[in-house]
């Protein structure tokens, strides 16, 4: 049914003052007014008034507003945050599907509560959207037949509510992942233990923080332990079990009264930990406290950043205590464990010693999101901020990125700043390429943070990635062979499947981006192929060693006595042509004649300069540079053999390592 303006029958005008209700008429005139609210109170100076209107039609199409918005009055001179937990409790008073949570209006009595807002709200990504009126606009019919479209264009439209960085600690812009929120919180009221495990930026933190939400709205505790902060980690196992204990009274609000840290000895703290935790259970009613373990890696055997956790029996001690308890006093507490890795749950022994949480708990990955899942954020989002996306672009994006929300939601955040600024904008297939070629092109940092984990943790998983990656499917099958964990933790994360009899990636951003890194590794190359390599990559590194050697020159000497030192490393005829120039000159490729044999020479003459950036060992620096030398652009007709390729390779890696910094 069409939604036209006006005032619903059952308003009650008479609640509000004689201004309010004749803003409340002018909003009348362009949304459909529903419910006169109540007064919020807060303290004795300060209540708060609210609304609920309903966009019409036109609106509701526009900015995909389908629910009623909360509008909150701010009676005062001066505009306060206490306005946004107004906007909080008017919303807790209906239902979810009633009223948007996203969206909402204030109207102020401050003229300059536009400017507050938004600084009260530009660091905060999870915020919702607030679109500001004052008393002084409103209080009168308003002459702009657009003038709420205009405005709601100018708070929807410019927010990218895609370019999210940090775990969501509201439910505001969380999508897709409640069956297992719901899954997580079943196991913990059933007394059962719990591993989730995903890559990172996979949403494993927002997915915890979701757990909390929804144990709090059913009355119970949870406790959430960074296992990668050293508060944590840099504690032996029994002082560590001490912090846990603080960290669970802190998250349930208890002054019970604990033990101290130095009464938690080795011989002690299995024992006490009990006891507390027992007394903190009795003072919170005996209602099981859900303990989360995020960044396991952390404390794990032989991946720990401290050496009790990776290589002594830290783990296997901390974990006996934790089982023997949680086995022994039904529902005093379960645990969460939360990693990228499920290997801490399938070791049977560590250091020859029972693993203690062998195989205790399923193996539960974080699932990607389905084309349904993704339609359903990139469509609520995108209409929010004038995307209209077409129907295709919702499979491809689930195809493309395997169901990623982070590089979903990224990608989407590239579509956001290419396209029209005039909105709305139609997202079809030609601005989908667009984007997502751009994305790709320069979205490293996005690639490498989502796989750092494993390249350094999980080495191996790494590689045979780069090797399917490459089509090197003989490589990749002989480590498949060797440990079929591997290719179930890659299959759990959902970067590959198995199609047939072959691994494939699910995830073909990802496989770009590794093929483009691990370019330089193929293997079978023919002679024209090797030389092309070199020539591209001693190309990209020429640039950088020659603007190394004048900086660092540069910063031991000045530019007088550099200029002399460089001078002095070319033959009479180059001296005499070149002193003219100016220093930076030297080294320009249109001006100065330096070679490569110009800088191996300036670099082993003073290296000095050059040893905290290149060294410590300055003949295989200066071996590295001799042997790029000696496969110069004009020995192409020479067939090179693989083994001075594979050694040509490491010298080419060792200055491409060295010198990330530099460009041009």
């Amino acid at each position: 049914m069409a939604t036209t303006p006006g005032i619903h029958k059952d308003f009650n005008l008479a609640q509000f003052d004689h201004d309010e209700r004749a803003i409340i008429n002018t909003i009348s005139k362009e949304w459909y007014v529903t419910n006169s609210g109540h007064a919020l109170h807060f303290t004795q100076a300060s209540t708060y008034k609210f609304i609920l209107v309903k966009p019409t039609d036109n609106l509701q199409h526009a900015f995909n507003l389908e629910r009623e918005l909360v509008c909150v009055f701010s009676p005062y001179d001066d505009f306060h945050p206490r306005i946004l937990d107004a906007i909080g409790k008017a919303q807790s008073h209906f239902p979810h599907l009633r009223v948007d949570r996203i969206c909402s209006l204030v109207v102020s009595k401050d003229e300059a509560s536009e400017q507050k807002l938004r600084q009260l709200l530009q660091n905060d990504t999870e915020a919702q959207i607030v679109v500001p009126f004052t008393y002084s606009e409103l209080r009168r019919p308003n002459a702009d037949t657009h003038f709420f479209r205009n405005r709601l264009r100018a708070h929807f439209y410019t927010r990218d509510l895609f370019a999210s960085e940090s775990p969501l600690k509201t439910d505001l812009f969380f999508f897709g992942r409640t069956d297992l929120i719901h899954q997580l919180v079943d196991r913990h009221r059933t007394d059962q233990v719990s591993a989730l495990f995903g890559l990172r930026k996979a949403g494993k933190t927002s997915v915890i923080y979701g757990v909390q939400r929804a144990l709090a709205a059913h009355g119970f505790y949870s406790a959430f332990i960074d296992c990668q902060t050293p508060a944590f980690h840099q504690r032996r196992w029994n002082q560590a079990l001490w912090y846990v204990l603080n960290e669970a009274r802190a998250a349930c609000g208890s002054d019970v009264r604990l033990g101290l840290e130095s009464e938690f000895t080795p011989e002690r703290a299995a024992d006490l930990f009990e006891k507390y935790f027992l007394k903190l259970h009795e003072a919170v009613g005996k209602k099981s406290i859900l303990l989360t373990f995020d960044e396991i890696e952390n404390a794990s055997p032989g991946l720990s950043p401290s050496a009790h956790w990776r290589d002594d029996l830290d783990f296997v001690l901390f974990w006996q205590t934790m089982r023997s308890l949680f086995q022994r006093k039904s529902g005093l507490f379960s645990y969460l464990i939360v990693g990228t890795n499920p290997r801490c749950n399938e070791q049977p022994k560590i250091k020859d010693v029972d693993n203690p949480i062998f195989a205790q708990f399923p193996r539960i990955y974080i699932p990607r999101f389905s084309s349904v899942q993704t339609r359903e954020m990139v469509r609520r989002l995108g209409r929010l901020m004038g995307l209209d996306f077409d129907e295709f672009v919702y499979s491809q994006l689930t195809e493309d990125f395997g169901g990623h929300p982070y590089l979903i939601r990224h990608l989407c955040s590239a579509i956001h700043r290419i396209a029209d600024s005039q909105r709305p904008v139609a997202v079809g297939k030609a601005l989908y390429e667009k984007a997502k070629k751009q994305f790709i092109r320069e979205g490293r940092g996005y690639f490498e943070m989502i796989l750092i984990v494993l390249r350094e943790h999980y080495p191996n998983e790494y590689e045979m990635l780069k090797f399917l990656a490459l089509g090197d499917h003989k490589s990749f099958d002989l480590f498949a062979t060797a440990d079929p964990a591997y290719t179930e933790h890659l299959q759990g994360y959902g970067i590959i499947e198995l199609q047939g009899d072959e691994f494939v990636f699910r995830v073909d951003a990802l496989k770009e981006f590794l093929s483009r890194e691990a370019r330089f590794q193929r293997l079978n190359l023919t002679n024209q192929e090797k030389w092309a390599e070199i020539s591209e990559r001693r190309n990209k590194l020429e640039p950088k060693l020659r603007l190394l050697c004048r900086n660092m020159l540069q910063v031991f000497y000045g530019n007088a006595d550099a200029k002399q030192k460089v001078l002095d490393i070319f033959g009479k005829a180059r001296n005499t042509t070149l002193a003219g120039l100016e220093y930076s000159e030297l080294f320009s490729p249109e001006k100065g004649q330096i070679y490569w044999e110009d800088l191996r020479k300036m670099i082993s003459k003073h290296w000095d300069c050059f040893k905290h950036i290149i060294g410590p060992d300055q003949n295989k620096a200066l071996r590295h540079l001799e042997l790029i030398n000696e496969h110069r652009a004009d020995a192409h007709a020479k067939l090179i053999a693989e083994d001075d390729f594979q050694m040509l390779r490491l010298s080419f890696g060792f200055f491409e390592d060295k010198l990330k910094q530099f460009s041009e």
